[in-house]
């Protein structure tokens, strides 16, 4: 899939309501879900022990954390998009995040996303993105939320002024 390549706040405000893309499929492996525990000291057997999991999980195999599936989302984001012309990008916050379904190992994930809101303030660009977590093979998506940036674009506090 091509990459949608956004350079400024005008550009951006076309995709309102709109979808921007979809990423390929990336695979959640037990070993990241391993380097994910060690990074967050969560060392839960259901993520971590394949052995217990086969007998004692209800999805009789080890799930992602569900920070994990959050956190691959940036990961997916810049494979959708790729916004240039910025000084600055900032990760905002989360909006209406709701975990809806577990993302097993060797499950693959992709991200679905849309521009929800855009607001110009004052030459920064607050994209509020709406976001799904997709399952191979699974109706029901991973996670679903709104992603809120912050773009800071080259320029556009001389534009914002100006239009004043």
């Amino acid at each position: 899939m091509e990459k949608l390549v956004i350079n400024s706040y005008s550009e951006f405000e076309k995709y309102i309501g709109k979808e921007l893309g979809v990423s390929d499929y990336h695979k959640i492996t037990q070993e990241q879900i391993n380097l994910f525990a060690d990074a967050t000291l969560d060392h839960q057997w259901i993520h971590t022990n394949p052995e217990k999991a086969k007998t004692d999980s209800p999805y009789k195999t080890t799930i992602a954390h569900g920070y994990l599936s959050l956190s691959i989302l940036p990961y997916l984001w810049v494979k959708v998009i790729e916004v240039n012309n910025l000084k600055m990008l900032v990760n905002y916050g989360i909006e209406k995040l709701k975990f809806n379904q577990a993302v097993l190992v060797d499950d693959k994930v992709r991200i679905r996303a849309g521009v929800h809101s855009l607001v110009n303030l004052r030459g920064i660009t607050k994209a509020h993105i709406k976001v799904r977590l997709e399952i191979e093979g699974n109706k029901k998506p991973a996670l679903e939320g709104i992603l809120v940036f912050l773009y800071h674009f080259n320029g556009e506090e001389n534009e914002s002024k100006r239009n004043s």
